[in-house]
């Protein structure tokens, strides 16, 4: 039975690849900040499902919840999704520095450590893969949160060719607005995103897997967001940001 950990895996895009993959037979490794909250994602995944589920209470935002977590890759798994991120209420320059410094810890750093940590075993049994929740934002100019992942997208391509084997698959999710608690935590105001733009978690965690399946280094979940990258790519750096401040006031 293939395993699969998961950071940020108690709501959200997390708790959906859970959902998919305990269906699929995966035994699990959950990884959340909230001990409460795993031991009764854990509970709901076991009795529903009947698939082998750990817990692990980590934060990413620390060297010692990611060291915690890079241990338990080391002994092995055949599915690493880095999903665990959260975003800021104000604006750069605006937030403090050591939040932003938590955000780069967590988005970034936590991403780097845990992959490397998961791929030795990977290529021992020359088989695994890597997911790397990143996010639409990453392919615009809009602060630090989009910055950073932006950083997961390149890294996750660069670490792909690296590798160069295509049993082992590494792969950015880069995803729109997506119905989590995501907002919610960050004191966004939503209020303003047309209906049609959010998705739904477990329809991003299918298109996702079947990406990884094709290969894809990079997956955008839903056509609209797969033309809004597009258009995206033709518009000038400096008009991006423009636009954007102007939707951000």
């Amino acid at each position: 039975m293939p395993t699969a950990l998961i950071t940020g895996a108690t709501a959200g895009i997390g708790a959906a690849f859970a959902r998919r993959l305990a269906a699929d037979a995966y035994s699990l490794v959950l990884v959340s900040r909230d001990e409460s909250r795993l031991a009764e994602a854990a509970g709901q995944l076991k009795l529903r499902y009947g698939v082998s589920v750990e817990v692990l209470p980590a934060d990413l935002a620390t060297d010692e919840g990611i060291a915690a977590v890079e241990a338990r890759l080391r002994d092995g798994v055949d599915l690493l999704i880095n999903n665990a991120g959260f975003g800021h209420p104000g604006r750069f320059p605006d937030v403090p520095v050591e939040d932003e410094v938590r955000m780069l810890k967590v988005h970034c750093e936590a991403v780097l450590r845990l992959t490397l940590a998961a791929l030795p075993g990977m290529r021992r049994r020359d088989r695994g893969a890597v997911i790397n929740v990143s996010s639409v934002a990453a392919f615009f100019t809009r602060g630090t949160y989009s910055a950073s992942k932006a950083w997961v997208v390149n890294f996750s391509e660069s670490a792909a060719a690296e590798v160069g084997n295509p049993r082992i698959k590494i792969m950015a999710l880069c995803p729109g607005f997506v119905r989590t608690e995501f907002h919610q935590r960050a004191s966004m105001d939503t209020s303003g995103i047309p209906g049609f733009l959010w998705l739904k978690a477990d329809n991003v965690v299918r298109e996702a897997l079947r990406d990884l399946a094709l290969g894809k280094r990079v997956s955008v979940p839903d056509p609209r967001y797969k033309a809004i990258v597009a258009v995206g790519k033709l518009v000038p750096r400096g008009l991006q940001s423009f636009v954007l401040g102007r939707l951000g006031r």
